[in-house]
């Protein structure tokens, strides 16, 4: 569904008539967290009709400013989301345990936010990579480990059931 809908929406900016609005669109979307780049549109109205040389600079300048401003709202509102949950556990242990906690990394739905908010509180990186790493060599050594103890073929009939 996302493949086709980034296929239509690459289809509407490429009809000629719609020209300055996308060069809007494409600006303000090209500010934000999505991978696109807003030159080549601008350059393509630019070079259909010279005479909205201008125009589209402005256009362009416009929706980018725009979409900065909501990159900017966003960063703000993660900051106040943050100072908000300054008294949760998870602020609560990094303050008092630091970068041990990151021995916890690799815990799926807790292990990303838990280096995030490390960051966040400048905790000393070289120490955080290490603890980082070694939960992490702790869980691959003990998972791996346990799935070698797993008969041989109780994998046969899963694959079996699977195939």
């Amino acid at each position: 569904m996302l493949i086709s809908a980034i296929y239509w929406l690459l289809g509407m900016l490429a009809l000629p008539n719609i020209g300055l609005a996308a060069v809007f669109l494409v600006s303000f979307l090209a500010a934000t967290l999505l991978p696109l780049g807003s030159e080549p549109t601008l350059f393509a109205v630019v070079k259909a009709n010279e005479a909205l040389f201008w125009p589209a600079i402005a256009v362009a300048t416009l929706g980018n400013t725009l979409g900065g401003i909501v990159d900017y709202g966003i960063g703000y509102g993660a900051r106040q989301a943050f100072a908000r949950e300054r008294a949760t556990r998870w602020f609560g242990w990094l303050e008092r345990f630091g970068a041990k906690t990151l021995l916890l990394a690799w815990v799926p739905g807790i292990g990303d936010a838990l280096c995030t908010v490390a960051g966040w509180l400048k905790l000393p990186f070289w120490s955080c990579a290490l603890y980082m790493a070694i939960g992490k060599f702790l869980r691959y050594v003990a998972i791996t480990t346990i799935l070698l103890y797993v008969p041989d073929g109780w994998w046969h009939r899963l694959a079996h059931l699977l195939g």
